[in-house]
């Protein structure tokens, strides 16, 4: 997968694997046991996470989430979405939520005080640094995207891996 050409921030992709979602989820549950220190996995029903081990975390370190589905041949549709450590997406939702809060705050003032005559200089100042700052949020988290490239390759490639077992 090649993320340096996708906008989204996360990345997303769907497999189609001639098996039953049973056999699927065994084939991780036997890897979870198995390969501890390879990577960390979570199962619960039909969803898997796939995280760095712990000596190999870092803040901008991918994880992977497949949710299993059945297709109407029997097999099984798994639906893959990289993404931050939970921690960090919160992080990033709360400031474009303050950036965004704050443009709406100040423009509706600039509004009313176009309306009254007063000057919107400092209104519209503050508008603008709040749009600047929202594109900086946003190239700062693909920068963490790309530090997590290789990560992600080793997340896909143990996925891939776990399947063909």
């Amino acid at each position: 997968m090649d993320a340096n050409n996708e906008i989204r921030l996360r990345l997303r992709f769907y497999k189609d694997v001639p098996e039953s979602i049973e056999s699927v989820r065994q084939k991780f549950e036997k890897f979870k046991v198995n390969c501890t220190e390879d990577c960390h996995l979570k199962i619960k029903h039909n969803h898997i996470w796939m995280n760095m081990p712990e000596q190999k975390r870092e803040y901008w370190s991918p994880h992977l989430h497949l949710e299993l589905e059945t297709n109407e041949n029997k097999e099984t549709h798994i639906r893959g979405l990289f993404g931050p450590e939970p921690t960090l997406w919160t992080l990033f939702m709360f400031l474009h939520f303050m950036v965004a809060g704050i443009f709406i705050v100040f423009s509706a003032i600039a509004y009313s005080n176009y309306m009254l005559k007063i000057p919107t200089t400092f209104d519209l100042i503050v508008m603008l640094l709040m749009f600047i700052v929202w594109f900086l949020i946003y190239f700062i988290a693909k920068q963490i995207r790309y530090k997590g490239n290789g990560q992600m390759n080793e997340l896909e490639a143990k996925f891939l891996e776990i399947l063909e077992s």
